[in-house]
């Protein structure tokens, strides 16, 4: 008969895991460890997913405060910066702006409003309207911004970022000024010397900048984007990706991952005989719809996959079946006329009806999604995440 359970996502337990180890041997021996007190079987096309802090902690990319101001000095020139578009996070981002401040005289700090880039909001879209305030064109000084709306803080930390940066800035030895504001040229008028540190939307950002007569443009993915005196780096994201992991350093993303799933595939397969897929996930790409944050702060979900992860769904919307072209039909007959029409399903479904409503995401975003939410970011102790029949479909027996 047909499988009764579809996908399963389970969290494996690992050894605290420290620079210099085995993470191939580790994952590995934590995934068989788990199967056989589990007691479930390694299957053909399961997932093997570990996180992308682990993979960093093993190859000890780390930076410190002193790294990122050294690298924001040479390449920014040490005197008024404009930083701009930065995210609202202690953990992504406030250690780095201590590091950005050290390697400036004056910073310029560019805030997106009403929210930032992920979702976090300084004022409500309701607190715009009713101060008839144009978000796409209004540049609001610190004390503009005071006056129409006053000293807001954020739902879920308790935290007025506004005021936060603000401090972070003068303890790390820099002036500051606080501008609000949309178009990123807005920054010109103070400074012609740009540190965008937006995330998704950077290569626009900077192409404008550029465009518009900025001098020295960088992005956080261009600050330790090499090593600094011996430092972490990540050479095609720099900062991206970074969290906190002392008061003075960060750990940054991974770097060189494929050639890690590729061997933990390897490893299973001689230990099982069965191929899984692997891949290094951050953070999920959903978004919240109470606090509004759009959970994507890392440039990637994943960085690094092994090849039968590539690509989209190729599913059939079984709902849209039901009440269509099999609406006359109930029970049995219903049932093997859905598996009949799974089984001679084009292999590209792109385009056709029966496909309309299933998730148009590439798989490992839809993956990791599912692994972020399974392992958490606190204290479950589970990095590696075990998915199961995450390809079946209804035919599967």
């Amino acid at each position: 008969m047909s499988r009764m359970v579809g996908t399963v996502s389970r969290g494996i337990r690992a050894p605290i895991i420290r620079a210099g180890e085995d993470l191939a041997a580790i994952v590995t021996d934590s995934v068989l460890a788990a199967a056989a007190d589990g007691g479930f079987a390694i299957r053909e096309r399961d997932i093997v997913a570990l996180t992308e802090s682990i993979v960093a902690r093993v190859q000890g990319n780390y930076a410190s405060v002193d790294d990122i101001a050294a690298d924001v000095r040479a390449k920014l020139g040490g005197e008024t910066i404009g930083v701009i578009f930065p995210i609202l996070s202690r953990n992504r981002f406030a250690i780095c702006l201590r590091g950005i401040a050290k390697g400036a005289k004056k910073v310029v700090l560019m805030l997106s409003y009403p929210s930032d880039e992920v979702g976090n909001h300084l004022v409500s879209l309701d607190a715009i309207d009713e101060k008839d305030v144009d978000p796409y064109r209004d540049v609001l000084s610190l004390e503009r911004y005071r006056e129409l709306f006053g000293y807001e803080k954020h739902p879920f930390t308790g935290v007025d970022y506004v005021e936060y940066y603000e401090s972070l800035i003068r303890e790390s030895g820099a002036e500051v000024e606080i501008i609000f504001g949309n178009d990123p040229r807005a920054i010109l008028k103070y400074t012609k010397n740009v540190l965008c540190c937006d995330i998704h939307t950077r290569a626009r950002t900077k192409r404008i900048l550029k465009a518009a007569g900025a001098e020295r443009v960088c992005g956080m993915d261009e600050i330790l984007n090499a090593p600094v005196g011996g430092s972490g780096y990540n050479e095609k994201y720099g900062l991206l990706g970074s969290n906190k992991a002392t008061e003075d350093q960060v750990k940054l993303f991974p770097r060189d991952c494929q050639d890690l799933v590729e061997d933990i595939q390897k490893r299973l397969l001689e230990a099982t005989g069965a191929r899984v897929e692997v891949m290094v996930y951050g953070d999920g790409a959903f978004k919240d719809p109470v606090g509004k944050i759009w959970e994507l702060a890392d440039p990637v979900v994943s960085p690094a996959y092994t090849s039968g992860l590539e690509g989209t769904p190729n599913e059939l919307k079984l709902k849209y079946l039901a009440d269509n072209e099999f609406s006359h039909l109930s029970g049995d007959a219903l049932k093997d006329a859905i598996k009949g029409k799974i089984q001679e399903k084009d292999d590209n479904l792109v385009g056709q009806m029966a496909s309309e409503g299933t998730t148009p995401r590439r798989l490992t975003d839809l993956i990791g999604s599912l692994c972020d939410l399974t392992s958490g970011s606190g204290d479950k102790g589970t990095p590696i995440v075990y998915i199961q029949g995450y390809f079946d479909n209804y035919t599967t027996e």
